[in-house]
């Protein structure tokens, strides 16, 4: 997985996530300002910010096609100009067609398939050049390069194929094995393994799991937005209830630290609180630490899997609504999670976790306690 993770392409793509999430934030909200001052006054704030996600969502995939070939060139020192000529036209050429005058409503048809149109457009100039690069020098390559890739997609456009369309297409069934318990547990449980031998597991899984995830949070808002049945339980706000605190569902862990008997534990947990309700636990992950403590080990992966169980069954059994809308993990839990649902429901939902979490650690936060004093 660490060498999965280093892969150019990968690093490229998780560099880049970042940025194009920048562009998103920009554009919701430039979007949901419009509504606001064009749209009946009727419609709920819920189908507002339904409305305004879509097509944020499509420019964050113009911002992607952008930063991507950025991040790329610098992992590998491709030349960067024909890369980046290479995958903006290859990306528009890939666009979902027909075009329409209607900006946001193109952008809405294009956030369902924007990132993953972004990510083959890089990729494909990307692998390209690696090929020419054996025979030619890396201008040579670079350009060579740009002219096959423009040539391919060009060659799509006039066969007429929606790359786009198809992406759509084949995420149904991605989507389907990805919508399930079993996926969720597997996602849960390499992410925290991952942690606790000091590799930063989301980032290692992002470049593969957030685009998935993301296009599924996204057919999910369009449903809200057009009042139906959301089709997927496993979606990127889902991760907001079992992860409470951040990766290893560690927010009660700060708080058991912060009452401990041991002094250094203590502090430790008083300076990581405030940090870990807005999911940021890096700095007890490895103040504590957590990474490769063998005494918070088992309750770091054990939690998450116990709270994804549970999170599932509840949504699965329709007791808390599915999550209709992407909100980002820096928003604290309860309000994330209910923004995310707008059913208050999920409020209880993330209470009865975060209870289950501190009961899980709290043996194995006394027992490394025991353990320091004994040291000392």
């Amino acid at each position: 997985m660490r060498r999965c993770g280093e892969l150019p392409f990968v690093v490229a793509v998780r560099d880049a996530l970042p940025w194009s999430f920048i562009a998103l934030a920009i554009a919701f909200c430039a979007i949901l300002g419009l509504q606001f001052s064009s749209s009946s006054h009727e419609a709920t704030l819920g189908l507002r910010v339904a409305s305004a996600l879509l097509p944020a969502f499509g420019v964050m995939a113009f911002a992607l096609v952008v930063v991507l070939p950025l991040r790329l060139a610098r992992q590998t020192a491709y030349r960067l100009t024909p890369l980046m000529l290479a995958s903006v036209v290859a990306f528009a050429l890939a666009l979902p067609r027909p075009y329409g005058p209607d900006a946001v409503g193109y952008l809405r048809v294009l956030g369902a398939s924007g990132l993953f149109v972004a990510i083959i457009s890089t990729g494909v100039a990307g692998a390209f050049t690696a090929l020419l690069r054996r025979r030619f020098t890396a201008t040579l390559a670079g350009w060579f390069a740009a002219a096959l890739t423009i040539a391919t997609f060009a060659a799509l456009f006039g066969l007429h194929v929606s790359i786009a369309s198809d992406i759509a297409a084949a995420m149904q069934p991605v989507a389907r094995l990805g919508d399930t318990y079993l996926a969720l547990v597997a996602i849960v449980t390499i992410e925290t393994l991952l942690w606790s031998v000091g590799v930063h597991g989301p980032a290692v899984l992002a470049a593969i799991v957030t685009p998935v995830y993301l296009t599924m949070q996204m057919q999910n808002t369009n449903a809200f937005a057009q009042h139906q049945p959301l089709p997927y339980i496993v979606v990127v706000s889902l991760f907001l209830f079992v992860f409470p605190g951040g990766a290893g569902a560690t927010l009660p862990l700060a708080a058991l630290l912060a009452v401990s008997r041991v002094p250094r534990l203590r502090r430790v947990g008083r300076i990581t609180i405030l940090p870990a309700l807005f999911n940021l636990n890096e700095p007890l992950l490895f103040a504590a630490p957590v990474v490769f403590n063998p005494h918070l080990i088992v309750p770091f992966v054990a939690a998450p899997i116990v709270l994804a169980t549970v999170t599932y069954a509840v949504v699965a059994g329709g007791l808390v609504s599915r999550a209709a809308l992407y909100m980002p993990s820096l928003i604290p839990t309860f309000a994330s999670t209910y923004l995310a649902t707008h059913d208050l429901r999920a409020i209880a939902l993330a209470a009865l976790n975060i209870v289950i979490a501190a009961i899980i650690y709290y043996p194995f936060v006394r027992a490394y306690e025991r353990h320091l004093s004994d040291a000392a």
